[in-house]
């Protein structure tokens, strides 16, 4: 059992960065020159203060702080611009809110992240517990949009929502009303909205990083499959109904839902998958003149977490770590000698399991999965056993 634990933990200790590959950028150095390079690509969830890169792909890799770079991006998915702002980084979390309405600012240098660029760009800056969103027009600099929750009393949240009133006076256009600005929320979507309202007002072309970089967060996988089980158990006032049934090969049958986690490179997924599995089996033991049967099946309900590791744009490896929770449908466990039968009912406890796989072309993938013994006789005090799979797994994905 500890084991495949021991194995899960050592593969994600590996250096996850290793995994993510260069792609094609750029940069600006303070003398306004533009390199073309290979960009390391770590989808950052929290705005960078520096970033890798290298000339080709035989290059050793090198890094550049934020004092040495104006601006960098990677073609089509992202572009990043150091501005010296006013920022606010008053907590949203709720035990460190203060009573002040009015932002706090401080002058910083940051990477700033270009989520629309255009007549009016829309930027946005995470760190930890806080998001802000910037903005400049032909008249505006770069200036934080304000908004700010605070407490009123111990028991009462206030919002400043000052960033509503910013918009209506700085983006002036017919389409956008005081009414309309009303009902925006302090989010991407909403703002990337406005923003792409206001320059297509203007008759101003603009590009939207957000869609350019639009990623395929949800998999739908149908997953058969081979599965090797064996199942043994044991009494312990009644020894003679000690059975080992050994190893069975039976078929197995998943649809598998996965969610991509929408932050660095798409690499972590919660993935849910209900299974189809059963284990059909007789042994007759001819000193006891015993027959023991078992017809066991059921819907497994893995649900857990998985890890990519990219190897190039066609290929990754992944591991899984997932909880099974059993619904029994047949639970038939019968011990037969001469006149007397005694039926004990199957009531499966849940288990851990541990799944290594590779995926081609988000399309096709094969899987090998290792369930950890579990206990069909859970409830009982007297009876023990152990069932443990290990399953062979194909999969396809629809969309």
């Amino acid at each position: 059992m500890k084991k495949p634990l021991l194995l899960f933990f050592i593969l994600l200790c590996f250096n996850s960065y290793s995994q993510i590959i260069f792609e094609k950028g750029y940069f600006i150095d303070n003398g306004d020159k533009k390199t073309d390079c290979l960009i390391k690509n770590l989808d950052w969830r929290s705005n960078p203060t520096e970033f890798e890169y290298k000339l080709d792909e035989q290059d050793q890799s090198q890094k550049i702080n934020i004092s040495q770079a104006k601006e960098f991006g990677i073609y089509n998915i992202s572009k990043y611009q150091r501005q010296i702002v006013n920022i606010d980084r008053s907590s949203a979390i709720l035990s460190k809110l203060d009573l002040d309405k009015s932002p706090k600012f401080a002058e910083e240098k940051l990477f700033l992240k270009i989520l629309l660029e255009g007549k009016a760009t829309l930027y946005e800056y995470n760190d930890e517990d806080i998001n802000r969103f910037f903005f400049k027009t032909d008249d505006t600099p770069v200036t934080q949009l304000v908004y700010k929750s605070y407490k009123i009393s111990e028991t009462e949240i206030g919002e400043n929502n000052q960033f509503r009133n910013q918009l209506f006076t700085s983006l002036k256009c017919e389409s956008i009303s005081a009414q309309t600005v009303k009902y925006i929320n302090y989010k991407r979507s909403d703002l990337i909205k406005i923003f792409s309202k206001y320059n297509q007002c203007s008759n101003y072309s603009f590009t939207n990083f957000e869609n350019a970089q639009k990623k395929d967060l949800f998999n739908l996988t149908i997953r058969p499959g081979i599965k090797s089980s064996s199942y043994s158990v044991e009494n312990d006032f009644a020894n003679y109904y000690n059975t080992d049934f050994g190893s069975k090969m039976g078929f197995r049958l998943g649809l598998e839902a996965e969610f991509i986690l929408p932050f660095n490179k798409n690499k972590w997924a919660i993935i849910i998958e209900p299974t189809y599995q059963s284990f059909k089996a007789e042994k007759f033991q001819s000193d006891l003149n015993m027959t023991s049967k078992i017809d066991y099946s059921s819907i497994e309900l893995p649900i857990g977490i998985r890890h990519y590791f990219f190897l190039n744009n066609n290929s990754n490896i992944f591991i899984n770590a997932q909880y099974q929770i059993d619904l029994t449908l047949n639970n038939e466990l019968s011990f037969q000698r001469t006149s007397l039968r005694n039926d004990v009912k199957i009531d499966a406890e849940g288990t851990v399991a541990f799944g290594l796989g590779y995926k081609y072309k988000k399309k096709y993938s094969t899987e090998l999965r290792m369930a950890l013994p579990k206990d069909l006789l859970g409830k009982y005090q007297v009876w023990k056993s152990d069932y443990t799979a290990v399953s062979l797994i194909f999969g396809y994905t629809i969309f």
